[in-house]
């Protein structure tokens, strides 16, 4: 790798702002080049302050691991289509 022309990678803490304060996971520690640009701070469990970086959707908040995900009725809608353009009757 060449010096100096990757950005920093470091530590810094991503709080999901769509998860009500307390909600275990909320909050996770890990390394990533967004630390230089974040302006806001916090005190992780170990002691240390890190950089934040507040995030609208995690894996605490997303729909597909939440398990309140909407299944799409892909079997419904190519029936419509059949029945709307005529495909399946006979010619």
């Amino acid at each position: 790798m060449k010096h100096g022309i990757h950005p920093e990678y470091g530590p810094v803490v991503f709080r999901d702002v769509s998860v009500p304060e307390g909600t275990e996971g909320r909050e996770f520690l890990t390394r990533s080049t967004l630390a230089p640009s974040a302006t806001a701070t916090t005190v992780w469990t170990d002691g240390v302050t890190y950089p934040l970086v507040e995030v609208q959707i995690s894996s605490v908040s997303h729909p597909f691991y939440t398990g309140r995900q909407k299944i799409v009725d892909t079997a419904g809608r190519v029936e419509r289509f059949n029945r709307r353009y005529g495909r399946g009757r006979a010619a």
